[in-house]
């Protein structure tokens, strides 16, 4: 099965069995997300790919794409929530850029320049948990874990080995370690693992290889993560996709069920424009 959807007015095909995020990316139309992956069965927990679909919020990564759905992503309302989630994902651990051996490889980082974060907004929690460097190859700073799952589902799905779980709740929850000790030294992870490279942020590094690429060299140095991302070039709303065009009687009643003109973020929060990253 196979048809089309709209997203912020561009037609956009999709095969059978994938989500919205997925028909969007490989379209080349970029929708933010952290715990999402390529290849891995959906999740859904950071919930910055939420959109409007035919006027009801939807994560992007979850809904199966179906024909002639109306998607609301890029409107004034979203991007503001989008911020604000990456706002407290910032907060709510240590997460300081120019001292970060990750940064211009790191995706947290990148998507706080897509939505335009000029600063944390909430109070910084400060947060103190552990450091585990006791592997000779891999070394974990609990401070900059956001708990998107992706190591936990990379040890079990990808690698058959549940090295990683996620323990507690709210503000005690914490990344755990599946071994006697609770150390990675005595876990089963290798180097090599899918689990040890799918971190988002600085969480999870691998050691002896933080500036073998210098900065200005790095993933999203040089391109915005909405490129990066897709597998086609960008496209933007109001630009010729290659596809058919919307229907935009519908595009005009989802843009209205989703706020409208009248939304009230609409005269502050502009949709936020990638920034360029040469330097």
């Amino acid at each position: 099965m196979s048809g089309t959807l709209c997203i912020d007015g561009i037609a956009v095909p999709f095969s059978d069995g994938q989500t919205i995020i997925e028909a969007a990316r490989t379209a080349g139309v970029y929708i933010p997300y952290l715990c999402h992956r390529p290849g891995y069965a959906p999740y859904g927990s950071c919930k910055l790919c939420t959109v409007k679909v035919n006027g009801r919020t939807n994560t992007a990564c979850t809904l199966p794409a179906a024909d002639g759905q109306t998607v609301i992503s890029n409107s004034p309302d979203l991007q503001h929530d989008r911020q604000r989630i990456t706002q407290m994902l910032f907060v709510e651990g240590n997460h300081f850029c120019p001292s970060c051996e990750k940064s211009g490889n790191c995706q947290l980082q990148a998507v706080a320049y897509h939505q335009n974060m000029l600063d944390n907004h909430y109070p910084h929690f400060y947060a103190q948990r552990e450091l585990d460097a006791s592997h000779p190859d891999i070394l974990i700073d609990h401070d900059r874990c956001i708990f998107c799952n992706l190591c936990v589902r990379a040890s079990k799905e990808k690698d058959g080995k549940e090295v990683f779980g996620i323990a507690g709740r709210g503000i005690h929850k914490r990344l755990v370690i599946n071994s006697p000790s609770g150390k990675l030294k005595d876990s089963e992870i290798s180097v090599d693992d899918e689990a040890a490279h799918v971190c988002p942020t600085g969480a999870i590094l691998i050691k002896r290889s933080a500036y073998l690429a210098p900065i200005g060299e790095r993933i999203y140095d040089g391109r915005p993560i909405s490129e990066v991302a897709c597998e086609k070039a960008v496209i933007k709303a109001g630009e010729a996709s290659g596809y058919p065009s919307c229907d935009p009687t519908k595009l005009a009643e989802s843009a209205q069920q989703n706020g409208g003109p009248d939304s009230h973020y609409a005269a502050t929060m502009p949709p936020a424009p990638d920034i360029k990253h040469g330097r």
